[in-house]
């Protein structure tokens, strides 16, 4: 069980990421939210995956790419902090990621989702208490391996529900 992060483990801007996120356990949610991911990803039409919604916003499998990308990202910072790593963590530039990202089926980007969900939990669950407590620096802010986790899990509710308000309600 990776229980909800206290405050002082986080920076502010991750506080709305992390109130998404419904139960007491993160990895209740991330197991569920990867299953959902994938499940959608699979149910569009491949068609869709260049779509994007205005001028100058991300395509659908660049949006689902960046959830890819940020799980791995907040997985390693969560690794690093849990071992008792120090060094403080940069940040990485979303747009630069998502603007060379290759471009991907949904049914590509499914399987990716689960590759990519699959060991989050093997890396983060069977961390003790005192690993997943541990505060590191990322970003220039504080980070608990365990707010890394719910901020994972809340990241992509968050962008579950745009991709379903804006790309595929229409």
């Amino acid at each position: 069980m990776i229980g909800r992060p206290s405050t002082n483990e986080y920076s502010d801007f991750y506080a709305g990421y992390i109130a998404l996120v419904k139960g007491d356990d993160a990895l209740v949610s991330l197991r569920a939210g990867g299953a959902e991911t994938a499940a959608l990803l699979r149910s569009v039409d491949p068609a869709l995956a260049d779509h994007a919604y205005a001028p100058g916003t991300w395509t659908l499998a660049q949006v689902a790419q960046h959830m890819i990308d940020t799980e791995w990202v907040f997985t390693y910072r969560a690794l690093r902090i849990a071992r008792g790593d120090q060094t403080p963590l940069p940040g990485y530039e979303q747009d630069d990621y998502a603007v060379t990202a290759p471009r991907r089926s949904p049914a590509d980007l499914a399987a990716s989702v689960e590759t990519t969900r699959a060991a989050t939990p093997d890396v983060l669950g069977p961390l003790p208490e005192a690993d997943l407590v541990r505060i590191g620096t990322a970003s220039g802010h504080p980070l608990s391996a365990r707010a890394a986790a719910w901020i994972t899990a809340g990241h992509e509710q968050h962008h579950l529900a745009i991709v379903r308000e804006r790309y595929l309600a229409r």
